[in-house]
Formats: C-alpha cells, structure tokens, sequence
C-alpha cells in the first residue's frame, strides 16, 4: 500500500513540473517580441543596439530640431542632455508633441537614426515618463516642472 502512495506522489509531482515548464515555455514564447527595452540616448550613442533591435528611446525634443517633411515625414532629435539622436517618424504626431518636450519612440536603430514606428508625448502639460525622468536626471539637465510653478 505504501508503494502505491509513494507512487501515486512522485506521478503527482513530475505532472506539476512538467506542467510548470510548459507554462513558463508558452509565456517566454508569448513575450519574445513584446519585450522591449529603454534607452537613453547617451546609453544609444555610447552602445548602438543591433539593428534589428526593436526597443523604446526617450528624452526631450531637442530645440530646433523639428522639420516636418512632405506629408507625414518628420525628423527631429531627441536628447538627454548628455547626448542626442536623430529621429525619423512617418506618421501622425500625438497633439501634445513638439520642441523641448519630453517624449518615447517605440523603433530600430539603423545607420545612426533612430526610425520610429510609435511615437508617444506626455498626456498633459506636467506629466513625464519615469524612464524619461531618469535619464534627464542621470545627465543632471532634469527641471522640477512643480518646483517651478511652486504647486
């Protein structure tokens, strides 16, 4: 009768692991290409991902940089104050887009340009991405937007 038990037990516990494998298996599968990584544009300048690389890069639209071509084409560069990339995007920018706000581009990295497939602003006037915070912070050029109204 003991056999049986410890039998019945071992069966028990290979089913769950190889349940729980299969679970992780499907779920790592699951995110292969949803994954995506934040950079800063000095982390891009100092260590270019390859370019088939999809991942997200932020920082603030750097002055001046804005050209809008023909059509939906735009480019413009992005910085963190420490470094600054060149952007390409086709298609409609989000409302509250535009020179020195902070922004995140969804995109690949191919011959020194950032081309974006997505493009993201800041839903309202005092709203920044963390990642974004971050980086500004890191390069030392990030400014309290509530330290200078004084709210």
């Amino acid at each position: 009768m003991r056999s049986l038990k410890k039998t019945r037990r071992i069966q028990i516990i290979v089913i769950a692991a190889v349940a729980l494998a299969g679970a992780t298996a499907l779920i790592g599968y699951g995110f292969r290409g949803g994954i995506q990584f934040f950079m800063s544009p000095s982390e891009v300048t100092a260590a270019p991902p390859p370019p088939g690389q999809v991942f997200r890069i932020g920082g603030l639209v750097e002055d001046g940089s804005l050209i809008r071509g023909e059509g939906t084409q735009i480019t413009f560069r992005v910085t963190d104050g420490g470094a600054s990339v060149p952007v390409t995007y086709t298609g409609v920018l989000p409302d509250l887009f535009g020179e020195g706000e902070g922004m995140i581009g969804t995109g690949r990295y191919v011959d020194a340009t950032f081309q974006a497939t997505e493009i993201l602003a800041r839903h309202d006037e005092t709203y920044m991405p963390k990642e974004v915070i971050d980086a500004l912070k890191e390069q030392g050029v990030y400014q309290d937007p509530d330290a200078a109204t004084g709210s």
